[in-house]
């Protein structure tokens, strides 16, 4: 891409190959608009990219690398298209990320302590009386938070 000016305008094979993502997936970024500004089409209908595409991609991929959906980069790419600094918008996302991260390990952590105690108590083989009830009592639920034999 060096000494390419910005009036060059690259097919989608192209930008594929300089941006390592699949033709497929640039045809579905384009689909859903998230590279309306940088692309055109020529006279037979092919997709056309500006240089500009590039740091759209690069923005994208960053962006989902960073758990960002497509709708919370589209809102992002608006922003700047409008010719504003989406920097706020960015920031609000990778917040509302770090939020469900921490939720997402106080569940996992809840989850590993509630296996743990589960096999603190484990039974090999429980009573037969117990068994005839159960598929595997020692994870059977009893009174809506402890299996048999806690």
């Amino acid at each position: 891409m060096h000494g390419l000016t910005t009036y060059h305008l690259f097919k989608i094979g192209e930008v594929a190959d300089h941006s390592s993502l699949p033709v497929k997936t640039i045809r579905y970024y384009d689909e859903i608009d998230l590279l309306i500004p940088t692309v055109e089409r020529s006279e037979l209908g092919y997709r056309l990219f500006r240089l500009q595409v590039f740091d759209r991609l690069s923005l994208i991929k960053r962006a989902q690398s960073l758990g960002m959906s497509l709708q919370e980069v589209k809102e992002i790419l608006t922003v700047h298209d409008r010719g504003q600094l989406p920097c706020r918008e960015v920031k609000h996302y990778l917040q509302e990320k770090v939020e469900a991260i921490s939720q997402q390990i106080e569940a996992l952590q809840s989850q590993r302590e509630e296996l743990q105690r589960l096999l603190a108590h484990w039974q090999d083989r429980p009573p037969d009386d117990v068994l005839a009830q159960n598929i595997c009592p020692n994870i059977k639920v009893t009174d809506g938070s402890e299996a048999v034999g806690m």
